[in-house]
């Protein structure tokens, strides 16, 4: 009976030759090796659910397709292991029933070859559930075999950029990739019944907006003009709260061209949220909520390991201005230091955090905060008060100093990032200028001006409040993955030796 040996260079080729005539010999009988039609009527799990309890009966006549995994015989019986994406039923043949040469057509497949098959479900002597076989038609001949299912894919490097191979020889992958799913339907479900509409904005924009990222380039040949993947999503529907929408939200992909690490990917997937007439205390409520609904929708407990130890999403989170955290955390105190810029960068420099090329009060403190703080935080905690240098499209706080925005940190990252947002056109147009001019010094993630952006607000927009939510970030803490690249399907990878 065919098997999976170890597939190494000369071995893998052998194989690939043996399937290739084997398909060829199919083909010769007039049977297709590929582009058959099968329409099963069952799941292989809904399939096994109908088997009868007493060993020797037999259920009512239906047909699945899926992978065989495995094929084995024993004393005229031939066993193999069929996989559909709701789990596996095993089909049977034997040489003594009323079709034996299905007993041949099995013994001519291989691991990893998709079938079409029909039957009648039954219970074998040790309480297998299983399909006595009376039709098996071939559907896809594969001409590479599995990964060894007891091995899986011991390189990591390889399940990334092989995922289908991960996938199948995995089912933990598959269930945390349908909990992805059931996290980013639980998130719109959430939105949805409060009334948010979701709406889709431009990927290619003429200017990058609404982040503080280096952004991918291109140029559209028919416009004449050089566009660019955008960074976030936030500069687009505030403008939609100037033309009169209240709630709106967008779930999609945007794109910054920056490093790769466990927490980084040059294309991610945020959720970006704008509430008229809301704040930062209502972003605080929505986020936990959203937090939440996420931990319900992937069916986890509120208390989760992380990397950094135990951390309970029950609310109500703790919110702390970040001068605060900066000296209980490192024994700097940012006050005293705050007129006197030159004390403040030696001090920070003592601490052997790396200074900011613009060496503002505010700019050392969110260095200082970035560095040694934030990575440190095991949270859920709303950190508050950021420097308005570094928070350009922020509504200013009491105190001028800061704006009334928070981040979400969670286990040393960031997870979310809210402000009441600033609706001044005036001081907006300030702020997008000073950045602008930062951005002339050679600054490449200062924001450029947007003058559309700029005019929109000047048309009115109503006081709102507005969440970004990396919801990579939130799908790896609610299922417990180290890395962002085991949330995506298809992380972005270096090339393989020899890709060009």
């Amino acid at each position: 009976m065919s098997q999976t040996p170890p597939a190494g260079g000369h071995a893998l080729a052998q194989i690939i030759s043996d399937r290739l005539g084997k398909a060829e010999r199919l083909r010769n009988r007039g049977e297709p090796p590929w582009g058959v039609d099968f329409h099963p009527s069952s799941s292989c799990a809904a399939a096994a659910a109908l088997v009868p309890e007493a060993p020797g009966e037999e259920g009512e006549p239906l047909s699945v397709a899926g992978r065989l995994l495995a094929l084995r015989s024993s004393g005229g019986i031939v066993f193999a292991d069929c996989h559909d994406e709701s789990g596996a039923l095993q089909l049977v043949a034997s040489r003594e029933g009323s079709q034996p040469e299905l007993v041949e057509r099995l013994g001519e497949l291989d691991p990893g070859d998709i079938v079409g098959a029909r039957g009648r479900p039954f219970r074998t002597q040790r309480g297998e559930p299983s399909l006595r076989l009376e039709g098996l038609v071939l559907l896809a001949k594969a001409l590479r075999p599995p990964a060894d299912k007891r091995r899986g894919l011991t390189d990591p490097e390889q399940r990334y950029r092989r995922r289908y191979l991960d996938l199948l020889s995995e089912p933990g992958a598959r269930q945390l990739f349908r909990q992805r799913s059931d996290i980013i339907r639980g998130l719109r479900r959430a939105l949805d019944e409060r009334g948010f509409l979701e709406v889709e904005t431009p990927v290619l924009q003429p200017i990058p907006g609404g982040g503080d990222a280096r952004p991918f380039s291109t140029h559209h040949n028919a416009l004449g003009s050089d566009l660019y993947l955008r960074i976030a999503l936030e500069l687009y529907l505030k403008r939609l709260l100037v033309g009169g929408f209240e709630r709106v939200y967008e779930l999609g992909p945007v794109f910054r061209n920056e490093g790769v690490s466990p927490r980084h990917n040059p294309e991610f997937t945020l959720l970006e949220i704008y509430q008229a007439y809301g704040n930062l205390a209502s972003m605080q409520e929505l986020c936990q909520d959203l937090v939440g609904a996420a931990v319900r929708a992937a069916g986890s407990s509120p208390a989760l390991e992380s990397e950094r130890g135990l951390v309970s999403l029950e609310p109500p989170f703790p919110a702390r201005p970040m001068a605060e955290l900066v000296a209980e955390l490192t024994g700097l105190d940012p006050e005293p230091l705050w007129e006197d810029p030159d004390r403040f960068l030696q001090e920070v420099m003592r601490l052997g955090v790396e200074p900011p090329a613009q060496a503002s009060p505010g700019r050392l403190l969110f260095a200082v905060y970035d560095q040694l703080v934030e990575p440190n935080l095991l949270g859920p905690c709303f950190v508050t008060q950021y420097p308005v240098e570094v928070s350009p499209l922020a509504r200013l706080g009491p105190d001028p100093r800061f704006v009334e925005r928070f981040e979400l940190v969670v286990a040393g990252r960031e997870l979310a990032n809210a402000f009441s947002e600033l609706n001044d056109p005036l001081e907006q147009r300030r702020r997008l200028t000073e950045q602008a001019r930062l951005r002339a010094q050679g600054e490449e993630e200062a924001q450029p001006f947007d003058e559309d952006f700029v005019e929109a607000l000047e048309h009115g927009m109503p006081p709102a409040g507005g969440i970004g939510i990396g919801v990579d970030r939130l799908v790896m803490l609610v299922t417990g993955a180290r890395s962002i690249r085991d949330v995506l399907l298809f992380p972005a990878l270096r090339p393989s030796p020899g890709e060009a």
